[in-house]
C-alpha cells in the first residue's frame, strides 16, 4: 500500500505488464522471494552455511544448504521467526546485471564455491543477474517482490536431505521446505488442508486399523496384517464380479 521507491530504466522497446498477487506469476514471485528470504536468514543465523539452488515448487518452495551440522525443528523455529524479522525490517530489493567474471568473483570472496560452480554451468550468452535485500545477496534470473515487507504469509514445513544437482555420487546437503501466500487467510487454510489430508494417511489408518506394515529392509512393499488381507481379498473379488458381470 506504500510507493515502492525502486525503479528500473527501459533503455528499449518492451511490452510491460503489471502483476499483481491475484496472478499466478504473482504468487509465484511471492514463493521465490520467500525462498530468498529463507537463505536470508538461514545465512544471518548460520553464517558459514553455504547456499546453493531455491526454486519453486507446488504449493511452495524450497531451498538446498551445504552445512555440517543437521538443521533440527528447533532451528527452522528460529529460521522463520529471522525471516519474519527480515520482512518486517522492510528492505528494498534491487536487482543488478553483472559479467560473468565479476558474478564468479562476487561469490567466490563471499566463499560460496555451488554459486560459482552455478555461474559455470550458465550459458555464456545468458544475463547474470544478483539480487540484493539488505546485506544478503543471491544469484537469480527474478522476477521479486520490490521490498521484504510483502512478504508476509509463510511457514517452513520441514527438512530433508538431498544431494548436489541430483546426483548421489555427489555432497548431500539439507534441503528446507516451506509454503508462502498472499495473505495468512489463504496460508491458514492450507495448512489447514494439509492437516485434514495427514489424518486420512494410508500409512496411519493402517498403523491404527491393523491392516499392513512396511519394514525399512523393503521400503514401499506391503506386508499384510490379517485384517489387510482379508479386505483386500474381498475387494479383488468385488472388482472380478463387476468385471465378469458386464462380460469384459
Amino acid at each position: 500500500d506504500k510507493l515502492v521507491d525502486t525503479f528500473y530504466v527501459i533503455e528499449k522497446d518492451a511490452a510491460i505488464r503489471i502483476i499483481t498477487d491475484k496472478d499466478t506469476q504473482g504468487l509465484e514471485i511471492i514463493r521465490h522471494s520467500t525462498a530468498h528470504l529463507l537463505a536470508h536468514a538461514v545465512k544471518t543465523l548460520f553464517p558459514s552455511a553455504e547456499v546453493t539452488i531455491g526454486p519453486v515448487i507446488e504449493d511452495g518452495f524450497y531451498y538446498d544448504f551445504a552445512f555440517p551440522k543437521a538443521f533440527s525443528e528447533d532451528d527452522l523455529i528460529k529460521i522463520e521467526e529471522k525471516m519474519a524479522e527480515i520482512a518486517a525490517k522492510d528492505f528494498v530489493v534491487t536487482r543488478e546485471v553483472v559479467s560473468r567474471a565479476e558474478a564468479i568473483s562476487f561469490f567466490e570472496k563471499l566463499g560460496e564455491k555451488y554459486k560459482v560452480s552455478i555461474i559455470e554451468g550458465i550459458p555464456g550468452d545468458e544475463t547474470l543477474t544478483i539480487y540484493h535485500q539488505g546485506d544478503f545477496a543471491d544469484l537469480c534470473r527474478g522476477p521479486h517482490v520490490p521490498r521484504t515487507s510483502m512478504l508476509k504469509a509463510f511457514k517452513l514445513t520441514k527438512v530433508s536431505g538431498a544431494y548436489w544437482r541430483g546426483d548421489s555420487k555427489n555432497e548431500m546437503l539439507q534441503r528446507i521446505y516451506g509454503t508462502a501466500w498472499q495473505n495468512k487467510k489463504l496460508l491458514d487454510e492450507y495448512l489447514q488442508r494439509i492437516e485434514e489430508a495427514e489424518k486420512r494417511d494410508h500409512r496411519k489408518i493402517a498403523k491404527t486399523m491393523d491392516l499392513f506394515h512396511i519394514q525399512e529392509e523393503a521400503p514401499g512393499m506391503v506386508c499384510w496384517h490379517e485384517n489387510g488381507w482379508t479386505i483386500y481379498q474381498e475387494l479383488r473379488e468385488y472388482i472380478r464380479r463387476r468385471i465378469a458381470a458386464t462380460g469384459y
